[in-house]
């Protein structure tokens, strides 16, 4: 089979596509045919190093496919079940051993597409709407790149609990996209300055709850875009990690809170994740949330598909397909 692998830290010019041997399933264990993986900043970090991992690295941590065959204890699967997962290391390949445990089973209105998008992407929507902060109709919230892939599946999940978006954009093209999956207000940050647009929209008061995976870029603005006592929830570093804080500005900017949190920390037992990515994977089922996949790159273009994610090119999913 093809796996891709780091074998040094760096640009996505050190991914390399190599040939493996093919696993077999251990007892708790199923083996899988990788029919697409999904493409997420974490991967990124995990490319350059930000996320320390021994070397050689098998990247990838999401994907769905088909189970080929069960280890021995295993009664939830059989051969031919179309699964879903996220959390396992090496997903960037043909096949992939996991422990059946933690994959989720896909419903038959959820194509394998949909259920590799689906789940890193969508279950972080989830915990951010829903317990870093649980938003109500009385909120307002602004979320950084309300046009990319998890942007857009939380102003969708906000909408959906009653709160008012701001989301924030590149371009004209991507507006349009953020107000259709629910933005309310949208601000193009190459046009407008962030905190004086927040201020103007929410006449002085500010925002409860950021949700920024951008890092570096946003971070300042995001604390003077919070009400009182406001929450920032900082989940990823897409332009880079933010430095050293003083705790003291929190206290200077209104009782603020700070959480940086992970989607693994939100997954933990078996139990939360079939709960949250069920929730999730049923919403897609009805309708209620759309997925937008944004590009599908073969799995020996891995490289490019990189190159797009960071190079802000997409609006939406990356996958690759095997």
């Amino acid at each position: 089979m093809r796996v891709v692998r780091v074998s040094r830290f760096g640009g996505p010019e050190v991914l390399s596509v190599e040939k493996a041997a093919g696993g077999l399933p251990g007892e708790g264990e199923a083996l899988v045919r990788v029919e697409f993986a999904g493409v997420n900043f974490i991967d990124v970090y995990h490319r350059e190093g930000l996320y320390p991992s021994d070397l050689p690295l098998s990247l990838g941590l999401e994907g769905a496919g088909v189970v080929q065959e069960t280890g021995l204890g295993v009664t939830g699967f059989s051969p031919g079940d179309r699964v879903a997962w996220t959390g396992l290391r090496g997903s960037y390949a043909d096949e992939v051993v996991a422990p059946a445990d933690r994959l989720v089973p896909l419903p038959a209105e959820v194509s394998l597409e949909q259920g590799a998008a689906a789940m890193l992407q969508g279950m972080t929507a989830h915990y951010l709407s829903h317990e870093s902060y649980a938003l109500t109709a009385s909120d307002t919230c602004l979320v950084h790149a309300a046009a990319g892939g998890v942007g857009m599946l939380l102003c969708q999940m906000a909408k959906r609990a009653g709160a008012r978006v701001i989301g924030t954009v590149s371009t004209e093209e991507k507006e349009l996209r953020a107000r259709s999956a629910g933005a309310d207000e949208v601000i193009r940050y190459t046009e407008q300055d962030v905190v004086t647009e927040v201020e103007r929209l929410t006449q002085g008061r500010g925002v409860q709850v950021v949700y920024d995976g951008v890092g570096k870029d946003t971070f300042y603005a995001d604390l003077d875009s919070l009400a009182l006592h406001g929450y920032l929830i900082l989940f990823g570093q897409a332009s880079g990690p933010v430095g050293p804080v003083d705790p003291q500005i929190l206290n200077t900017k209104g009782s603020l809170y700070l959480q940086r949190p992970s989607l693994f920390h939100y997954m933990g037992t078996t139990e939360e994740l079939q709960r949250r990515a069920g929730e999730v994977l049923r919403w897609v089922a009805s309708g209620e949330l759309e997925i937008r996949i944004s590009s599908v790159f073969p799995l020996a273009e891995v490289a490019e598909a990189h190159r797009a994610l960071e190079g802000r090119k997409t609006s939406g999913k990356v996958l690759l397909q095997s």
